[in-house]
């Protein structure tokens, strides 16, 4: 099942045109991202990274930009976690208006590490494991 989540797009987030700026889109990905980590493991993404010492560097991102997104617009964000490997997770973001246009798509991998050794790549835990597997493609 994926996780989807909203919000308004505010002015800090625009540019002269009005519309969102691009690098934003990467920071709304992040917010909601963060966000369904309590969705799909029961855990604020602050005690994975501080309790469980547990850190997801970006190391590969792609992205479509498909329909502007203006100032007072309401962003609906879907992610679904299309592949768990040994170390790594594959993100796939849909961002959509109130209208339901598909704004924009993301492809991401993070790669699971120790916090104390962030260049280091450690297996992903099986109970996030676990927990990701809610946020899998619909079969």
């Amino acid at each position: 099942m994926a996780f989807v989540s909203e919000r308004r797009v505010d002015f800090p987030m625009v540019d002269l045109a009005k519309i969102v700026y691009y690098p934003r889109f990467w920071d709304m990905a992040h917010r909601f991202y963060e966000e369904s980590w309590e969705f799909s493991c029961g855990l604020h993404y602050n005690e994975i990274l501080s309790s469980h010492n547990i850190a997801f560097p970006l190391v590969h991102s792609e992205a479509k930009f498909t329909h502007p997104i203006s100032y007072g617009d309401t962003v609906q964000c879907t992610i679904t976690v299309p592949r768990i490997g040994r170390t790594s997770i594959h993100w796939h973001y849909e961002f959509r208006n109130q209208e339901g246009t598909l704004c924009w798509t993301a492809d991401q991998v993070t790669v699971c590490t120790d916090m104390r050794e962030v260049k280091s790549k450690m297996e992903v835990p099986d109970w996030m494991r676990e927990g990701l597997a809610k946020m899998g493609p619909e079969p």
